[in-house]
Order: structure tokens, then sequence, then C-alpha cells
């Protein structure tokens, strides 16, 4: 895996070079709390902690969910699959017990006997933290790990619960949520790696009063770098905005600096502006690449990485990759891409589709002048990247 740079945070990532020991971690943040099932409730319903997965969804209304079953199953995703995100995994180097600790206080309130934690069997090293923290904890017998595959849709949550059922680690159709039936058709609360650390920060002594916060990835100075930022702060403020950025990853929308530079990161100001902040990956426009050959190369990785168990999978993803690669390279129109979009969106046994077409759309609309240029065969291409294109099409 790449080296990833990591900085202090106010919250999450307070005093990170102080490693991942339990030790360090209980001298920050103080031993884990007994709460019965009732209290984790009406706590919960205050936070409104979101999750940090890309959805968004209220933790509450999960918690809610699988409160109200018996035998439920908790499950940490460590797995994340995009390939520009790393706050995952620099949880799982760094602070692998604040991620643990959220989950082990709700299965004690909920009475769960097990927690499942899924790790990037791809990345060595989070792996190896991940085993290495549940080790030397005294709730050990707690938890229990599954290595993920390493595949963009691996770490979807039907992907996830395929994986820990002893099946391919790819999605099939669901047709209930998973707090309803999930894990071996029992109410699941399923949440990714960082939504389980912000739980914990809410029980854990002194970390309340702290501001919200959330986990950014962006490219730094020849790694990736994870930082975490205070929710409201003003987007000029944490990354430059000189060029276009693919906002939430690759399943993301695309923003201009323009868009960006009136907004902060704020997940309900973002989606309403068209540019949800989704699993916090932030993507700046290649050197010397323009937003439409950049779509088109993330649009052919995307199509491949697709379980290919489904129509919008199997045939939709393809057929849209050769769609846009048409209007970058070819001199295609877009209404072919249009129609695709129409054709895989809200069909699918899982999200990829939805994702991929939404990142697509958001190129259309952000960038209509490009679109346009490329269609004049106006556009500049760099060699490597035409290469690059045939070899994915090939």
């Amino acid at each position: 895996m790449k080296q990833i740079d990591v900085r202090d945070g106010p919250r999450l990532l307070a005093g990170y070079a102080e490693g991942p020991s339990l030790s360090a971690h209980r001298a920050r943040y103080g031993d884990l709390p007994h709460l019965d099932a009732g209290t984790l409730l009406r706590l919960a319903r205050e936070w409104d902690v979101r999750g940090r997965g890309g959805a968004g969804f209220p933790f509450a209304v999960k918690l809610e969910g699988v409160a109200a079953r018996r035998r439920p199953v908790i499950v940490v995703n460590l797995s994340e699959g995009e390939p520009a995100a790393h706050k995952d995994a620099a949880l799982g180097l760094g602070r692998p017990h604040l991620v643990l600790d959220g989950a082990a206080v709700v299965a004690r309130a909920l009475g769960a006997k097990l927690v499942h934690v899924v790790v990037p069997g791809e990345q060595a090293l989070v792996v190896r933290a991940v085993r290495a923290a549940v080790a030397e904890r005294p709730d050990t017998a707690l938890f229990t790990i599954h290595e993920a595959a390493d595949r963009f849709v691996a770490g979807q949550a039907r992907s996830v619960l395929e994986l820990m059922a002893g099946r391919p680690n790819l999605p099939v159709t669901a047709w209930q949520p998973e707090v309803f039936s999930g894990h071996r058709g029992r109410p699941t609360l399923l949440s990714n790696a960082e939504t389980w650390a912000q739980v914990a920060v809410r029980v854990l002594r002194g970390a309340t009063s702290a501001p919200d916060t959330t986990l950014l990835t962006w490219d730094g100075e020849g790694s990736p770098r994870v930082a975490e930022v205070v929710e409201g702060t003003p987007w000029r403020e944490v990354v430059p905005l000189d060029l276009p950025l693919l906002i939430g990853g690759y399943h993301g929308a695309w923003a201009t600096p323009r868009t960006l530079a009136g907004l902060p990161v704020d997940r309900d100001q973002m989606k309403a502006a068209g540019v949800p902040l989704g699993a916090g990956a932030v993507i700046p426009l290649g050197p010397g690449e323009c937003p439409v050959t950049m779509t088109a190369r993330i649009t052919a990785y995307l199509a491949g990485q697709s379980a290919r168990r489904c129509g919008p999978c199997f045939n939709g993803l393809p057929a849209l990759a050769d769609a846009v690669a048409a209007v970058a390279w070819e001199r295609g129109g877009v209404e072919r891409v249009e129609h695709l979009q129409r054709m895989v969106t809200g069909r699918g046994a899982c999200a990829h589709p939805d994702g991929t077409s939404r990142m697509v759309g958001s190129m259309l609309a952000a960038f209509p002048e490009d679109v346009a240029a490329h269609a004049r065969g106006a556009c500049g291409l760099d060699v490597g990247v035409a290469a690059e294109h045939e070899l994915v099409a090939r």
C-alpha cells in the first residue's frame, strides 16, 4: 500500500503520533463505559452521527432498527474499496482501538455476542495492525476478522455480508435493508470504520465537547494525505481550488473551483449543491489532463470492477464506458451517454451502476464547454493517456 501522510486532528486523529497501542489509546481517551440499550439510543439521537461510508445515513436510525430485534449482528467495515480513499486505512493503522471501541460499546448495549471486523486483504499492514489491536484487548473474544478481496465493490454492504457467510465477496440483490435481514437473515448494524470511531469519541471521556469533524483524503506531496477537518470549514481553507476536483471518490461528483469556493465542508450543504461528500475522497484533476478524458479513464476502471452479476453491471457499465470514451477521444455526442445513464440507474443489484452514472453525469453538468470542445475535436489528448485507453479497451 501507499505511504499515507496522516496529520493530527482535533478528535479522531488527536495525538496520532502516539501510536496504536491500547495503553496509548486509554491514556488519551479513557476507559470505555458500559451503556444500556436505552441510554445508547437516547445518546445516538442527540449525536446525529451520519454514516461516513458514502451514503451519509443516520446512525441512530440503524441503531433503532437493530435494537428492536433479537440477536443483532455488529459489523465494522474497514475494507474501503475506493482507490482514492485512505481514511479507513489511517484509522486501522493508528487508531484501531477507537474503531473497535465504537463497535464494542454498541455490542455490549444490544447484547451482541460477536463483532465482525472486515479488513482489506490486500493491505497487509492494515490487516496486521487490526489483528494486533484485537489481540491486546481484554475483550478479544468479542471480535472476529474477515479479509476482503481487492476489488472496488468488495466493501459494498451486501458484498461484506456475502464474505462473512463464506461466499464470494461480491454484491447480491437485497430485498430488505441489513437492519432487518443482514448476516444469515439476522438484523445487522454495518458501518464503516470512521462511523464507529465517531461513535466511540462520543462516549469516551473528554471527547464529547470537541467539534464535529470528518476525515478527508486527498493527494499530498507524493503520497495520499488524510486529515481531520472540522465540519463547516470553507473548502478554500482545506485544499487548493485552482483546478476542478472530483469530490467523494470514483462514485462522487465533479466540482469546479467556483462551486467549491462558496461551500463549507458540510454534508447537507454539499448535497444540496450537487456535490455530496460521499466517502470523503478528494481527487484533483490530473496534471495536463481535461476532466472529460479523466472521467473516461475512471469510467473504464469502474466498468472493469463490477461484479458482473446483473444487467446494468454486465452490459450497461461497459457500454457506458465506451460511450464516454467516444466523447473523449472520438468526437462522440452525449446522447448515448445520457441514454445509458438512464438505463443503468436504479436497476443494479448494488449501488455501483448508480454511483458510476452519477460521476459521469456530474462531468456533463460541470464541464459543458469541455464536452463540446471534444465533440469538435478541439481538446488535445496526451499520447500516454491514449495508449492507456487502448489498453483498457482491449
